[in-house]
């Protein structure tokens, strides 16, 4: 091969080393490109961060918001208290990592805005709660909305900060594959600088990979900490709808017990029209219709005492006479597989409680011993002053320190482990068999005793049977005048003389029923569909006895009726009724004192009965 001349040599010298420059500036300047591509691809990252953090924040402060409202203690907002605090400056940072890019910035802007109407419904929230005022259903309607709208708001940006970080990241593949190609080139055209320059090249690639893999793992480790938030928040609103069970109980109980209203209503008075010389098949017919709608009111009722909503009328209350009066009821329902003792102590304190409620939850748990005895047992029923001290109360949070009296039913049969002690309370919890029990049955008497300020304890082994002891508050005031004697079914009390009831229910068929058991025990009844056609009525006709009336009315409520009906006629008497209320006549689970009351559904023989009382003076609370 001829020798190059010296001119020729310096000429390609020159050309190689302005290849060498022009590749090795243009390797460089790739490079440079390529670390921007990363540092964008790590903003990107960084702002999807901020907003997963910013939504999950908001999610805690909500949850936190929520348990102080269920619980009323003020560790709750903890959580809540520090994002009030902090959210703004974690907000002004992420509007500082997104001020190059417009919509982003007008999108966070609104993010902003949305944080604080959200922030500003959890402590109305929970301002409305401290004041000791309750919180409806659909106050948490809108707040639930907003987070929804948050959830998609946030979604909206990080869809956005997905796709710069595709673009950016096959931007920076790009320039990665064009900085290999400019090495190669270079060391292609000059090997003594080109050794070097692969040297290096290999060593820029290799930090690139390793900037890039380190990326992704970063990336990876985000997207599972994301997957493993989200799994505990789905843990947590599951928990959150079992305690939203209450509420939600109290939202179709009023429409449900008006329905059974009517069932019940209607069928009691189709046995009374048919008489005794009906077709046995049609009698047979209501009378199962009649036990399924009891039934049917019966789940209702569990639940709204598993919610601590059901009204109580707590009144002055002989444990031992109670428990005495229920053995022939107990000897029906248990059978005479399980034999039934009573233990009743003397000097038994009255019991400041709903006697009704203490007999449901005293079956209640009876029925449960005895399904835990298969083969038979005994079955003992106890009675005792008792005393919770300090001690007891400061390992039991619920508890105030005080005298009660407790009531405890012991079985003999197989007992229950300690994760079953643990979940007994819980409702729709059952150990049973399909079809054999609605897992209410305990969670109702936990509710009740609850609501009535008691305790409840479970003392059980597997093999050793089983003790439930629970604990009622002690009556210290007055007793109690002796209590409106109901007659027997076949001697009902009628109406006495020309007596005038005015009926106020707002649903037809409710109504109705209503007038129509009333006029079949001779009362004249007039009727209104809502508060101002009642008041109409009352300024229509003088001589009206008794106000018969729902509570939960549009427009005017029944006890704003009531009100303006007594102010007008002081001697007026009130009786009212619903299948659900809140802070209308019950306060604290409790109804207020001197107020008739009939919950739905009723029978004709309680509608007899309450009618009569109230119209004697002897109905009231």
């Amino acid at each position: 091969m001829p020798a190059l001349r010296p001119e020729r040599s310096i000429i390609i010298l020159l050309l190689a080393l302005v290849v060498l420059v022009t590749a090795v500036g243009g390797t460089f300047w790739l490079y440079r490109g390529q670390q921007a591509e990363i540092a964008w691809v790590n903003h990107t990252l960084r702002v999807e961060n901020r907003l997963s953090m910013l939504l999950s924040r908001v999610l805690e402060a909500e949850s936190s918001q929520r348990g102080y409202i269920l619980t009323r203690q003020d560790d709750f907002l903890t959580p809540y208290e520090d994002f009030r605090t902090h959210w703004r400056g974690e907000w002004q940072a992420l509007r500082a990592e997104v001020r190059d890019n417009t919509p982003q910035m007008e999108a966070v802007d609104t993010l902003g805005r949305m944080i604080g109407d959200r922030m500003d419904l959890l402590q109305n929230g929970i301002d409305r709660r401290r004041a000791g005022r309750s919180l409806p259903e659909q106050a948490f309607y809108p707040g639930l909305a907003l987070t929804a709208q948050l959830r998609a708001h946030v979604a909206h940006m990080k869809a956005r900060e997905e796709q710069l970080l595709q673009q950016r990241s096959t931007e920076a593949n790009r320039l990665s594959i064009m900085v290999t190609a400019g090495l190669a080139l270079s060391a292609a055209m000059v090997i003594i600088l080109g050794l070097m320059a692969l040297r290096t090249a290999q060593r820029r690639v290799t930090e690139t990979l390793l900037s890039r893999q380190a990326l992704s793992d970063a990336h990876d480790r985000l997207i599972a900490e994301g997957e493993q938030r989200e799994a505990a928040q789905a843990q947590l609103r599951q928990v959150q709808k079992m305690e939203s069970i209450g509420q939600l109980t109290g939202g179709i109980a009023h429409d449900f017990n008006n329905m059974l209203a009517i069932v019940i209503g209607s069928l009691d008075m189709a046995r009374r029209r048919l008489g005794d010389g009906g077709d046995p098949r049609v009698m047979k017919g209501i009378d199962n219709a009649t036990e399924g709608a009891q039934r049917a009111a019966q789940l209702t009722s569990r639940l709204l005492a598993f919610s601590r909503q059901q009204p109580l009328d707590p009144q002055p209350t002989d444990v031992n006479k109670l428990v005495g009066g229920m053995s022939e009821l107990l000897r029906r329902t248990i059978g005479e597989d399980v034999r039934v003792e009573s233990v009743l102590a003397g000097g038994l304190w009255r019991a400041s409680i709903d006697a009704n409620q203490l007999e449901s939850a005293i079956l209640n748990l009876c029925v449960n011993a005895r399904d835990a005895m298969p083969g038979g047992g005994r079955l003992t029923i106890e009675t005792a002053n008792a005393h919770l001290d300090d001690g007891y109360a400061a390992g039991h949070d619920e508890v105030i320190p005080g005298q009660y009296i407790m009531v405890s039913v012991t079985d003999t049969g197989t007992g229950m482990p300690p994760d079953v002690v643990e979940r007994a309370f819980d409702p729709f919890f059952t150990t049973k068999g399909v079809g054999k029990g609605t897992g209410l049955g305990l969670s109702q008497v936990f509710g009740f005793v609850k609501q009535s300020h008691g305790h409840v304890k479970i003392y059980s082994e597997p093999g050793e049977g089983t003790i439930i002891k629970i604990y009622l508050p002690r009556h210290y005031g007055a007793e109690a005048a002796q209590g409106y004697a109901a007659p027997a079914a076949d001697s009902l009390p009628r109406a006495q003389g020309e007596e005038i009831i005015l009926v106020v229910e707002d649903e037809d068929r409710v109504r109705h029923m209503s007038v129509d058991s009333l006029r079949e025990l001779g009362y004249t009844v007039v009727q209104a569909s809502d508060g101002e056609q009642a008041l109409e009525m009352l300024a229509i006709q003088p001589r009206i006895d008794m106000l018969f009336t729902d509570i939960v009315m549009p427009g005017i409520n029944g006890r704003q009726l009531a009100d303006r009906a007594t102010a007008e006629r002081p001697g007026l008497k009130i009786l009212y009724t619903t299948g659900y209320t809140r802070n209308a006549i019950v306060h604290n689970g409790m109804l207020d004192p001197g107020v008739a009351f009939l919950a739905k559904p009723f029978t004709f023989d309680q509608l007899a009965v309450k009618v009569r009382q109230v119209l004697d003076g002897d109905g009231v609370a």
